[in-house]
């Protein structure tokens, strides 16, 4: 039987071939057309399962084709598969990890960037594992921004803005008529965004916020706080107030 190691000629043809398609994919990829790299690399694939080292270059090749194109779970896959057959490339470990940072499956990417750290101790390396801990450390926080519905740039009177809209909005007294769960519901909104504001409207608290920091520390006083006296405190006036409605999704606060 002719087998690749009984027959030295097709052996060394099925080695050239997909360095071939390789280097046209490596081409088309130069010149910005990934759609046609990534076809390219699937063909070479496809020439010989034997070549273990250069499919795995090729899977790497094509992962990054994928991420060229934002197709990042397609580009996950490919790297994976490129590490299943050689786990020791470092190169498709970091493309893989970026995916994960990318599409914020930050567990993921530390994982990654842990197992680069250890073949490789450089200071890159240990730059880029720190990078990821510190956004999986704060993916367990509440997002501030996302309470507020405001960007990550928003101005000091966007962030106002933005909290007089949602207190209003969940504030008790719009919901007196409603059932105790969906008081207790509302209640919570209206405490998770007095909660942001005082992290974001406080420039030091939203620094070490941004940095990912605890603000527990440096005495911060997040441990307790209570939303109705944020809401007087921006508002001003006494204790006692109340809304009034004019229409539906329109309303005016009364102090009384």
């Amino acid at each position: 039987m002719d087998t690749h190691q009984d027959n030295p000629c097709i052996a060394r043809k099925n080695a050239k071939a997909p360095k071939a398609k390789k280097e046209d994919g490596n081409k088309a990829f130069k010149e910005g057309n990934y759609k046609l790299a990534y076809e390219l690399y699937t063909e070479a694939l496809g020439i010989d399962p034997n070549n273990i080292k250069t499919n795995a270059k090729l899977y790497c090749n094509q992962g990054t084709a994928n991420s060229k194109l934002r197709k990042p779970d397609d580009a996950i896959e490919d790297f994976t598969n490129a590490v299943k057959l050689d786990n020791t490339y470092i190169k498709a470990y970091l493309r893989r990890a970026q995916c994960y940072m990318d599409t914020e499956q930050y567990e993921e990417a530390v994982h990654d960037y842990e197992k680069m750290y250890h073949k490789e101790k450089t200071k890159e390396h240990k730059q880029l594992l720190k990078n990821a801990q510190l956004e999986l450390k704060k993916s367990w926080r509440k997002d501030s921004y996302r309470i507020l519905g405001v960007d990550k740039n928003a101005f000091e009177d966007e962030i106002k803005k933005a909290y007089q809209k949602w207190a209003f909005m969940y504030h008790p007294d719009q919901h007196s008529g409603a059932s105790a769960e969906e008081k207790k519901e509302e209640e919570k909104k209206f405490k998770e965004v007095g909660e942001a504001f005082t992290i974001l409207s406080d420039p030091k608290k939203k620094t070490r916020y941004d940095s990912g920091q605890d603000l527990d520390e440096e005495g911060m006083n997040m441990g307790y706080f209570d939303a109705n006296d944020i809401f007087k405190a921006f508002f001003g006036g006494p204790a006692g107030f109340r809304f009034e409605a004019s229409s539906p999704g329109n309303f005016f606060f009364q102090f009384g």
